[in-house]
């Protein structure tokens, strides 16, 4: 059973918060790139992109970031090479560049990605969007902007739903089963 805790207008109003909390930070800034983790975090970071745009006159580059086989064995890339979608068009050198993820929880996701960004360029800040943050770390990253705070234990399952990909747009907590 899921208990829904962010209806989709609810999720729009915290990504244009998170949006005016991005402009604000970088006040004076003349571009900035926003990098969506595969795959909700690429929509996320496409809406983000449209507020940002609506709301500043900063040139925004938008890309996205596959780390589904980044590190992994080298035989799994050679097999699977269409998982990386990977697509940033642009350089990230001397840039700032905020990294956009649907879920932080134990930071291994994200610390990945850095890896990922920093064998691609040379970016002169990285900052974090999580539109959910679960707490419960393993590695010691926190975001710079987050839409919802949601302190949830092992057994339980929190999701970020995006119209895009899941059909409908919400946010909800749902019992893991135990194995």
């Amino acid at each position: 059973m899921k208990n829904v805790i962010l209806s989709s207008e609810e999720i729009e109003k915290k990504l244009f918060r998170i949006a005016g909390q991005i402009v604000e930070k970088n006040y004076g800034l003349k571009e900035i790139c926003i990098i969506g983790i595969v795959r909700r975090g690429v929509v996320l970071a496409e809406k983000l992109t449209q507020y940002i745009s609506s709301i500043s006159d900063m040139k925004v580059y938008t890309g996205s970031l596959d780390i589904t086989l980044y590190g992994a064995d080298h035989n799994l890339i050679a097999k699977y090479p269409v998982l990386n979608n990977t697509n940033i068009d642009f350089s990230i050198d001397d840039k700032t560049i905020v990294l956009v993820d649907d879920i932080l929880y134990t930071g291994k996701t994200i610390h990945t990605a850095i890896d990922a960004l920093l064998n691609i360029g040379s970016p002169d800040e990285v900052q974090l969007a999580c539109f959910i943050d679960r707490g419960r770390r393993t590695f010691p990253i926190s975001a710079d902007y987050t839409g919802i705070v949601v302190p949830s234990s092992g057994l339980e399952r929190v999701v970020l739903h995006v119209d895009d990909i899941d059909g409908e747009s919400c946010v909800f907590i749902e019992k893991r089963d135990r194995k």
